[in-house]
C-alpha cells in the first residue's frame, strides 16, 4: 500500500508531469463509470452514472445489483480500489502503475468474486484513442503524488461549487465527476428546452441529445488537453446567445477560447490568488450571467434572493 499525504488546497498541476498517469486514471475512471452506468436506473443528462467526491477520493456511491449494495471507491489517500457490499468484507485492488488491461481485469474478477456479474461495453469514450480496455497495455502509468493532488484539487472545487450551486432555486445538477471527459461540472438550467445538439467526436448523438435537452449554463474544472495544455475552470452556454462569447467576465485574466466556444479561467491563476475561492467564484458568477443575461433566463425566479 503506498501513503502519499500533502496538505497543499490549491496544489501545482502542471499536465506535462502527469500526462500519461492522467491518461491511464481517465480509462481507469471510465472503467467504473460503465459499472455505475450499468447498475443504475437513467436519471436525466446522465446525472446516474457520475463519480463524486470523498475525504479520500472518489465514489460511485450505492448501487444495486439485484437486492444487494455495492460501492467501489478509488481512495486516493492509501492509492486503493475498495468494493464494498453489505454481505461480504471489503474488497481491495492497490492502485499501482499497471495497465488498463490489467486493472479491467482485475476489477471484473473482484466483482466476480463477490457474485456480481456486470457487462459493459470496453471501448472508451470521449478520447480519439479507442483501443478496448481489455487490450490497453498502452496506458499503464500511475504516479500516486499527481493523482493525489488532482482529487484534493477537486475536493477544493467541489467545496466552491456547491455553495455556487446553493445560490440558484432552478433545476441544477448535482456537482459531479463525469469520467467520459474526465472534468468535474456543475450545471445551471434554465427550464427551457434547447434545440437538438448536433453531436460531439466519439460518442453516441443521443448522449449528446440527452445531455443538452435543456438550456445550460454549465462550469467545471479539467486537467487539460487538447486544445488547452495546462489545467483550467471552464464556462459555456448552449445553446450559445448572442453577446455570450463578448460578456465581461472576471477575473480579469479569464478569456475566451474560440475554438472551444467556452471561457477558460487558468487553474494557476486561482491556485496562486490571495484569495482562491473569491477569484474562482467571481468566475462562476460572471460566466453565469453571461449566460443568464444575453440568454434571457428569467433571473427572478431562478436565483436564491
Amino acid at each position: 500500500m503506498i501513503t502519499v499525504r500533502s496538505t497543499n488546497a490549491w496544489p501545482e498541476l502542471p499536465l506535462a508531469e502527469w500526462k500519461d498517469t492522467c491518461d491511464t486514471l481517465h480509462r481507469w475512471t471510465q472503467i467504473i463509470g460503465k459499472i455505475k452506468l450499468a447498475l443504475t436506473p437513467q436519471v436525466n443528462h446522465w446525472w446516474n452514472c457520475t463519480l463524486h467526491v470523498t475525504p479520500h477520493g472518489l465514489t460511485t456511491y450505492a448501487m444495486y445489483y439485484n437486492n444487494r449494495l455495492l460501492e467501489i471507491e478509488f481512495d486516493f489517500i492509501s492509492h486503493l480500489m475498495l468494493f464494498e457490499t453489505a454481505d461480504n468484507p471489503t474488497k481491495r485492488i492497490a492502485l499501482r502503475p499497471c495497465s488498463v488491461a490489467e486493472f479491467y481485469q482485475e476489477v471484473m474478477a473482484t466483482l466476480r468474486s463477490l457474485g456480481i456479474s456486470v457487462a459493459i461495453w470496453t471501448t472508451p469514450v470521449e478520447i480519439p484513442e479507442r483501443t478496448p480496455f481489455e487490450r490497453d497495455n498502452k496506458h499503464k502509468s500511475y504516479d500516486p503524488e499527481y493523482v493525489q493532488r488532482f482529487w484534493r484539487i477537486l475536493a477544493q472545487t467541489n467545496r466552491v461549487f456547491s455553495e455556487f450551486r446553493s445560490r440558484f432555486i432552478g433545476k441544477v445538477s448535482p456537482v459531479h465527476f463525469f469520467w467520459g471527459s474526465f472534468d468535474f461540472a456543475v450545471t445551471r438550467f434554465s427550464g427551457r428546452p434547447a434545440p437538438t445538439h448536433p453531436g460531439a467526436p466519439y460518442v453516441a448523438r443521443y448522449v449528446m441529445i440527452e445531455a443538452y435537452s435543456h438550456e445550460v449554463s454549465s462550469c467545471g474544472f479539467w486537467p487539460g488537453g487538447g486544445a488547452v495544455n495546462e489545467p483550467a475552470f471552464y464556462a459555456y452556454s448552449y445553446p450559445e446567445p448572442q453577446g455570450f462569447k463578448q460578456y465581461p467576465i472576471q477575473p480579469k485574466e479569464a478569456f475566451c477560447q474560440m475554438q472551444m466556444g467556452e471561457f477558460l479561467l487558468p487553474y494557476d491563476v486561482v491556485r496562486t490568488a490571495d484569495s482562491p475561492d473569491d477569484v474562482l467564484m467571481a468566475f462562476l458568477q460572471s460566466s453565469y450571467e453571461a449566460a443568464a443575461t444575453c440568454g434571457k433566463w428569467n433571473r427572478n425566479a431562478l436565483e436564491r434572493q
